[in-house]
């Protein structure tokens, strides 16, 4: 039997945080920008942005980010970032990536939430077109951060569609700022005329994934809450909801305890639509290459399966009917 080089795949990736992706070669120049002295040791440096092993919990998983975000703090650092995140996506064999990022987090020194917006988009155009990989911008609210503000972010960018910003979402503290208790906030983010993706179901609270779903969010980042929970399921495919499975990001942050309570399977029978996501790169020490081989060895996930999620991400994705279909048309063409 031909053993599947996934490697050769095309893929398409819905859920890749930008902070959490950077290689260790953009961290050291971005650094270096930024006059922050770091580990020379490669070693020494990875314990300082990416997990070891489990931790006890998504804050503290969350916490990793803090080491990034004083790198983060102008225009070239934004573009340097995002152009990083789409090389490293090429090498995977991707076709098509969509980054998301808060850029709430660079404003530290003064970088405006439209100038921090646009030197991302700067960066993934250039990227574009140097590696020929569509890559779309999400832009991230953070559940905790006080409403008004949020509001008052999206606005300020709400005309950016012509360059490449796509949809919004939220991600942060779910243990605290459940989804009822964002409604009216989502619900405002909805009126802006984006389509919009959640994190919802990381801290086993199947609620709010349910509650994204009655709020009419077609896109669920994670929802991995969803396992042992049929009826939830049930309403998952009924909705025709797309989630995007993060497997090591959610083994690490206890999201899932164990393989077998990742709700692959059951999501698998009953015939929702999945789609394959790294999370955070350097975060988890992951890329698309080694997700793919993760669900090949624990889950037998064959090359159809792999056709089938990736169709499931083009249909899903935020990009223009236009985009779809050729979209659509290189996944037919790799997977032959």
């Amino acid at each position: 039997m031909k053993v599947l080089n996934v490697s050769e795949l095309a893929k398409a990736e819905l859920h890749c945080h930008l902070d959490g992706s950077l290689s260790l070669a953009a961290i050291r120049q971005l650094a270096q920008m930024a006059e922050i002295a770091i580990p020379k040791e490669d070693a020494a440096l990875r314990q300082l942005v990416s997990v070891q092993g489990k931790v006890d919990s998504l804050m503290t998983y969350l916490k990793l980010f803090d080491f990034i975000r004083p790198l983060l703090q102008t225009r070239e650092a934004l573009e340097m970032a995002a152009y990083d995140v789409v090389q490293q996506a090429a090498h995977d064999g991707a076709i098509y990536i969509e980054i998301r990022f808060a850029p709430e987090l660079s404003t530290d020194k003064g970088l405006t939430i439209l100038g921090s917006v646009e030197a991302v988009l700067s960066g993934l155009e250039r990227a574009q077109k140097d590696f020929g990989v569509l890559a779309k911008l999400l832009v991230c609210g953070l559940k905790q951060t006080d409403p008004a503000q949020t509001k008052a972010i999206f606005s300020a960018i709400a005309d950016l569609a012509p360059k490449g910003l796509v949809g919004f979402d939220f991600a942060g503290n779910e243990v605290d700022y459940p989804t009822e208790s964002l409604q009216e906030l989502i619900q405002f983010t909805q009126s802006l005329g984006y389509p919009m993706t959640f994190h919802a179901g990381e801290c086993g609270c199947v609620a709010n994934v349910v509650q994204a779903l009655e709020l009419g969010i077609k896109r669920i980042g994670h929802g991995t809450a969803l396992s042992q929970q049929p009826e939830a399921i049930n309403r998952v495919v009924q909705s025709g909801v797309t989630i995007e499975m993060c497997l090591t990001s959610n083994l690490q942050t206890g999201a899932a305890q164990t393989l077998e309570e990742f709700p692959y399977y059951q999501l698998l029978e009953a015939g929702a639509k999945m789609t394959i996501n790294t999370d955070n790169r350097t975060v988890s020490q992951t890329d698309l290459i080694k997700e793919y081989q993760l669900f090949v060895e624990h889950f037998q996930t064959s090359k159809a399966d792999f056709y089938r999620f990736n169709c499931n991400a083009i249909q899903a994705s935020f990009a223009s009917p236009k985009e779809k279909e050729a979209l659509l048309e290189q996944l037919r063409v790799s997977y032959g």
